[in-house]
């Protein structure tokens, strides 16, 4: 965690222009890297799945820089809404950019530190592939998750694009960016389908999109 936490420290000014794309050369490393998926139309569908007037508890794991969910969490009044994040870098930015109803936690998502069935909706945006243990993730999001409650992400999968997974596992993955091993969608399922029934399921070349129900 320590080399994951380093890695985002010397990626903080860059983290946000590479999602958005609001550079020429970002834009440029999504066509050639990443099939041209949009990071923000992603985004949109995947915050779309969580309705404006949502009133129960949310927990955001990793809340990263917050700079997906800001205006989102600015129209969600009456949920009562917690990010976690692992790296203080990314808290920082996350604080100047969230309304301070939301509640900022330095923690681990393979222990996290919330009661048993805290949570109506557990997001992960963009997590799951720099998560060092993922079954742990899993386990502790579910843990934490009341039944009945959903889980909605996003991340990267391996197998759907030969040069994406290159990129990843000669770049990203030893930059500590990334962190082996990584799902796929047949393990996806095969992981989740005995807990959770599938609402939505997109693949978009190397991502994932989806919302889950609890059984």
């Amino acid at each position: 965690m320590d080399k994951i936490k380093e890695s985002y420290k010397e990626s903080k000014n860059i983290y946000d222009d590479v999602l958005t794309q609001t550079k020429w050369w970002s834009r440029l490393y999504i066509r050639l890297f990443w099939q041209g998926v949009d990071d923000c139309e992603i985004a949109r569908r995947l915050l779309s799945f969580i309705p404006d007037s949502f009133s129960g508890s949310l927990l955001d794991v990793p809340v990263g820089t917050g700079v997906f969910t800001a205006e989102k969490y600015g129209r969600m009044t009456g949920a009562t809404i917690t990010g976690l994040d692992y790296s203080t870098d990314m808290l920082s930015q996350a604080r100047s950019r969230l309304n301070e109803s939301v509640t900022l936690i330095e923690g681990d998502v393979g222990a996290l530190p919330f009661e048993a069935e805290s949570f109506d909706i557990v997001l992960s945006m963009n997590g799951m592939h720099a998560f060092p243990d993922k079954d742990r993730a899993y386990s502790e999001i579910y843990r934490v998750l009341k039944r009945g409650g959903r889980f909605v992400g996003c991340f990267y999968i391996a197998g759907k694009s030969r040069v994406t997974d290159f990129l990843v596992k000669h770049f990203l993955a030893p930059k500590g960016w990334f962190t082996p091993p990584f799902d796929t969608e047949s393990s996806f399922r095969e992981r989740l389908t005995p807990l959770y029934d599938f609402e939505e399921l997109i693949i978009d070349g190397p991502m994932i999109t989806f919302s889950l129900r609890k059984r």
